[in-house]
C-alpha cells in the first residue's frame, strides 16, 4: 500500500513540470506609451505595458523578461541587441521603462515579452514595435512653410472665413530598393496628407489641439508602401485647415480667444534604402501652394463652405501642372515646441443612419437620435450643377418639432454650404 502511494506521488511530481509548461497563460495587449505600435515617439525611454490572459483563475505574474531589437529578424532569433532585460522579479506589467542602448531619431524598434507566473512560464508574446521621431529641433530638417496672410477673398472678423491652403511637391526616388520610408509632419491648425493620390492614415481633425504657445504636436507615419521606389516619380500633397490655431473668432475678445497665426506646415520624409543610404524630402520654399481650391472656408464654430466647381483634380499625384500655383513662403515659427503626439488621433468610429427623416416644403429635417461629432453624407444626384445645399446643425428642436432650436449655440452658425459640380456619383461628405 505504501509502495503504491509513493508511485502515485512520484507520477504527480514528474507530471508537475509538464503541467507548468503547458499552462493556459499568454502575454497579449502589448503597448508602448499606452499606444499600439506607435510612430514618432520623442522620449529617450519609452515605457512598455502588457497583460496576461488565461482561462484559469488566480494567475499572477512573478517575473518578466523583455527583448528589444533593431530588426524583426533579430527579434525572431530571440536576440535583443538593443536591450535584454534578463529575468526581472516583479509583478509589474505597466509603464516599464526602456533601459537599453541609446535610441536614435527615426529608429524602428521591435520588442516582445515573456512572463513568469505562479502557473508557469509563458511563451514569448507576439512582437510589437515602435518608431522614434525626431529627437529635438536639431533633428528636424526643412522649414515651416505656408502663406502668412489672408487672401483677397477671405474675411477676418468675428465670423472668420479663411480658405484652406493646398501644398504640394514632387520628387524622384533613387534607383535602389527602399527599406523604410517614414514621414513626420506638423500641419497647423489641421491637415490631410496624401502621397501619390493616397490619403495617409485614418486620423481626422489632426493634430490634436494644444496650447500652441507651449506645444505643437506632430504625427509620424510609415509610408513605405505608398512611396514608389526604383527611380520613380512621387508626389506629396497636404491640405491645411484652420482648426484652433487660426481661431474661429478673429479680433473678438482677444483676452480670452487667442489666435496663433496662419496655417503652416513642417514636413520631413526620410527614405532609407537597403544599402544604408538615406534620402530626405523636406518642406521648403520649393513647394507650391494655392488657396484657390474647393474649401472656401473652414471654421469649427460656423461650418465649412465647399465649392465642388473649384476642385483641383489629381493634384496629389505626380505629373500635375502646378505652374499657376504660388511658391510657398517661409513663414513665422509657431511659439510652441514640436513634440510627438502621445495619444491616438481622432478617427471615425461609427456610421449612423437617420432615426427620423421629415420634409417641410423645400426643407428636410434629419434626426440621428443622438448628439455626435461627425459629418453627414448626402446623395444629391437630383441637384443641378451650381446648386448650393445648406446644412444647418443643432442639438435640439423647438417644441413643435418643425424648427431647429439653436439658442444654446449662441453666436455659432454651425452651417455647411456645398455647391455642386457635375459628378457621376452625385454624393458628397
Amino acid at each position: 500500500m505504501h509502495i503504491m502511494k509513493k508511485q502515485v506521488l512520484l507520477i504527480i511530481l514528474l507530471a508537475l513540470p509538464l503541467w507548468l509548461k503547458a499552462a493556459d497563460v499568454s502575454v497579449t495587449g502589448l503597448r508602448t506609451e499606452q499606444m499600439v505600435d506607435p510612430m514618432g515617439l520623442d522620449t529617450a525611454a519609452p515605457r512598455m505595458s502588457w497583460r496576461l490572459e488565461s482561462s484559469q483563475r488566480n494567475v499572477m505574474q512573478t517575473a518578466y523578461r523583455i527583448l528589444v531589437a533593431s530588426s524583426p529578424e533579430l527579434l525572431a532569433q530571440d536576440k535583443g541587441d538593443l536591450w535584454d532585460s534578463g529575468k526581472v522579479e516583479s509583478d509589474a506589467s505597466v509603464w516599464i521603462p526602456y533601459q537599453g542602448k541609446r535610441l536614435k531619431s527615426n529608429q524602428r524598434v521591435y520588442w516582445k515579452v515573456r512572463s513568469y507566473t505562479n502557473r508557469g512560464e509563458t511563451e514569448w508574446s507576439e512582437p510589437a514595435r515602435w518608431g522614434m521621431g525626431p529627437l529635438g529641433e536639431i533633428h528636424w530638417k526643412g522649414r515651416w512653410i505656408g502663406w502668412d496672410a489672408a487672401f483677397a477673398w477671405d474675411r477676418e472678423d468675428s465670423h472668420s472665413r479663411l480658405s484652406s491652403r493646398y501644398l504640394r511637391t514632387e520628387f524622384k526616388t533613387q534607383a535602389k530598393e527602399i527599406k523604410y520610408a517614414t514621414l513626420h509632419l506638423c500641419g497647423l491648425g489641421m491637415y490631410e496628407l496624401f502621397i501619390n493620390g493616397q490619403r495617409i492614415g485614418d486620423q481626422v481633425l489632426a493634430p490634436a489641439p494644444s496650447d500652441y504657445r507651449r506645444t505643437v504636436l506632430y504625427n509620424s507615419f510609415d509610408v513605405t508602401k505608398q512611396v514608389a521606389g526604383g527611380n520613380a516619380d512621387n508626389a506629396i500633397g497636404v491640405t491645411l485647415g484652420n482648426g484652433r490655431f487660426y481661431t474661429m473668432r478673429q479680433n473678438y475678445k482677444p483676452y480670452k480667444i487667442p489666435t496663433f497665426g496662419y496655417p503652416k506646415l513642417r514636413l520631413n520624409l526620410i527614405i532609407e534604402y537597403t544599402d544604408g543610404s538615406i534620402q530626405r524630402i523636406n518642406s521648403d520654399e520649393k513647394w507650391r501652394l494655392t488657396a484657390q481650391g474647393p474649401i472656401r472656408s473652414n471654421n469649427e464654430y460656423d461650418g465649412e463652405i465647399y465649392d465642388a466647381r473649384m476642385e483641383l483634380g489629381n493634384w496629389t499625384q505626380p505629373g500635375y501642372d502646378d505652374s499657376k500655383w504660388l511658391k510657398a513662403q517661409r513663414v513665422s515659427l509657431p511659439y510652441g515646441t514640436l513634440r510627438g503626439n502621445t495619444a491616438p488621433n481622432m478617427k471615425v468610429m461609427k456610421t449612423l443612419k437617420p432615426a427620423v427623416f421629415k420634409q417641410y416644403g423645400d426643407r428636410y429635417m434629419i434626426d440621428f437620435g443622438q448628439n455626435m461629432a461627425g459629418w453627414v453624407r448626402i446623395n444629391i444626384a437630383k441637384a443641378a450643377a451650381g446648386d448650393t445645399i445648406c446644412i444647418r446643425y443643432a442639438e435640439r428642436v423647438k417644441n413643435d418639432g418643425t424648427e431647429l432650436d439653436v439658442e444654446n449655440l449662441r453666436h455659432s452658425q454651425s452651417t455647411d454650404y456645398y455647391t455642386k459640380v457635375s459628378h457621376p456619383h452625385g454624393s458628397f461628405i
